[in-house]
């Protein structure tokens, strides 16, 4: 599922664009630590802006500075954001990628490039349909601009002008985001300005403008915001009232403390200018994960976010909090592997070893948001999962929604919310209680009471990771071990009808079924809407937690074929639905994509096409 598709095989997309209104895609190419990504984050506001649905998504090495970076923008008025594999209109300002970059412009499309420099034509000959346009970009910034790294910053927003030609976009709207941003910097102001207006006068004087592909205002966006994953978990956690966080940096999950940190500087700072938060840079990710147990055993909301490398270091504490009950969350954005793998792309890698992390036998509570709006409800979720099973729970992202800029409604708040600490003691309970036994389940549901260190003397017990019976004593009886254990699976298994339920959407007549999870959501769906164009009904449902809602096992049942989606090589999910349920194999194949890259309508579609052949 993962060979690249050629310009020839989008026929699909090229056929879409005989209407070109609201319905294309941009890909920039530009050098990392050019700062190009103010003037593609600008591009994409405006096209936003103007009431259109649009998404970004940044392609960009793991070093610091030097090597290709890539910028994509989908365009779509019905609101299909889904990365595209091909690409209407490239914009291309790194000359070592020319030949790599023309491989993926559509049919018919168009080849932006910076003509102060020569440009080999025979780069051109295996693509007679591509029109290229050529602007002296560096030569502009040149003669009207001083400094080297002005003119370098500059240029970007001259090609910005020149896409405002090309497109027809709004520049009353461009030149209200130059405002905003730089209100308090007239001389910054001013030569963007006359950036933008070099590259908008070159296009309209050399080349017919606007381009057959154009944006037209519409008013899809004013009840949505553009917001990344991590952000929106930072602010997630902050409502959800967590206190503390420990963590160590790793690409892509940083961002998330990030957002978190300046969420709670503003929210968490009282008038006198302290702050009832906690932040922890720790040494490493096992020291982080400790930290946020042991605040999660005092009773602080604890958190911490990483990504798979740092999971495999947090394993043996994992298991500790697993075993000694303790409330714990862990935020794993997803990155490709294994060990280094590729840091900075994209992937589903995790979704087994978040479920099952740890040595012996664990299974922990994982919930997989499909993009920041659920990055921000699921949140709370995971507080409230964690404390009312007293165990660690995971919101599995990935570096795609966690990084990338995605069009989503705006947050809402129920401003009544309680959160759910559970089964916690107090102090007025402990004090009539004839005796307190941590690991004793009273109550018939799988789940024993809490205690918060210093609350009562009657509260106080040995927190154990080594083997305890049901009263928390220190035991090496087989009989007694297995008790408490037993336990715990059918404690974390209960969680399947509580924890965020599977997404299921049926159609009358449907040939077959898509599973899917996480981030690969809206090209599922776009790949349906377009079997739907064609008179294929296909039914879908989107997996939203681990362990699994008894509703998964009935939606499988119900079709002769289900084809699970997801971005991995081993088919995780699918090993996971043959592991957790009594489905058959036959019943359910196995439909994958691992190539780093966010997926898109064009995989699922060829992928599971090729399964049914």
């Amino acid at each position: 599922m993962n060979a690249p598709p050629t310009a020839a095989a989008g026929a699909r997309a090229a056929d879409r664009r005989t209407s070109r209104v609201n319905d294309f895609a941009i890909k920039i190419a530009t050098v990392n630590g050019t700062g190009s990504a103010s003037a593609n984050g600008m591009l994409m506001q405006a096209i936003f802006r103007m009431g259109v649905p649009i998404s970004g998504k940044n392609v960009f090495p793991s070093n610091i500075q030097g090597l290709p970076t890539w910028y994509e923008i989908r365009v779509n008025g019905d609101g299909h954001t889904a990365r595209t594999p091909i690409f209407d209109i490239f914009i291309a300002m790194n000359p070592q990628t020319y030949a790599k970059d023309l491989e993926t412009v559509a049919e018919n499309g168009w080849f932006l490039y910076d003509s102060t420099w020569p440009f080999d034509p025979e780069l051109l000959s295996g693509r007679p349909d591509v029109t290229p346009l050529g602007i002296p970009l560096a030569k502009l910034c040149q003669e009207n601009f001083k400094g080297s790294r002005t003119r370098i910053l500059l240029k970007n927003i001259a090609y910005v002008g020149a896409l405002v030609a090309l497109l027809d976009l709004d520049m009353e709207v461009v030149e209200g985001m130059l405002n905003e941003k730089f209100a308090k910097k007239a001389h910054l102001l001013e030569a963007n300005r006359v950036a933008l207006k070099l590259g908008g006068d070159y296009a309209r004087e050399h080349f017919a403008c606007p381009l057959p592909i154009r944006v037209e205002s519409l008013d899809k966006t004013s009840d949505h915001i553009m917001i990344d994953g991590n952000t929106a978990a930072g602010l997630g956690c902050v409502f959800a009232g967590a206190t503390v966080a420990a963590w160590y940096p790793i690409t892509p999950s940083t961002s998330l403390v990030d957002g978190f940190t300046k969420f709670a500087e503003r929210y968490r700072t009282n008038e006198d200018g302290t702050r009832n938060v906690i932040i922890m840079q720790a040494e490493d990710e096992l020291s982080a994960a400790g930290m946020t147990i042991g605040a999660g055993w005092a009773g602080a909301r604890s958190f911490t976010s990483t990504s798979g490398a740092g999971i495999s270091l947090m394993n043996e504490f994992l298991g500790l909090a697993y075993y000694a009950e303790i409330p714990s969350v862990f935020f794993n954005i997803m990155r490709t592997g294994p060990s280094t793998g590729m840091p900075t792309r994209t992937q589903q890698g995790d979704i087994f070893s978040t479920a099952y992390a740890s040595h012996g036998d664990t299974a922990h509570i994982c919930i997989y948001p499909a993009d920041p709006g659920e990055c921000f409800t699921m949140s709370a979720d995971a507080f409230d999962l964690a404390e009312r099973y007293q165990t660690p729970v995971f919101v599995v992202s990935d570096l795609d929604i966690g990084m990338n800029d995605w069009m989503v409604p705006r947050f809402s708040w129920d401003d009544d919310y309680v959160p759910d600490r559970g089964k916690v003691l107090s102090a007025d309970e402990l004090e009539t209680m004839e005796a307190f036994y941590r690991y004793l389940d009273v109550d018939g549901d799988e789940i024993p009471y809490r205690t918060l260190p210093g609350v009562h003397p009657k509260g106080a017990y040995f927190t154990r990771g080594s083997g305890h019976d049901k009263y928390g004593r220190y035991t090496e009886d087989s009989v007694l071990y297995q008790e408490v254990v037993d336990r715990l699976k059918r404690k974390v298994n209960s969680s399947g009808t509580t924890s965020p339920q599977p997404i299921i959407e049926r159609q009358e007549g449907a040939q077959f079924s898509i599973v899917t999870i996480g981030g690969c959501d809206r090209a599922v769906r776009e790949a349906i809407a377009h079997w739907n164009e064609e008179g294929v009904a296909v039914d879908f449902m989107r997996v939203r937690a681990f362990p699994f809602s008894p509703a998964v096992e009935e939606f499988l049942r119900e079709h002769d074929d289900n084809y699970i989606v997801e971005q991995n090589r081993d088919g995780q999910l699918h090993r996971m639905l043959l592991l957790e349920t009594d489905i058959e194999k036959k019943p359910i194949t196995s439909v994958t994509s691992y190539n780093g890259l966010p997926l898109s309508a064009h995989h699922v579609r060829s992928g599971i096409e090729r399964k049914r052949a």
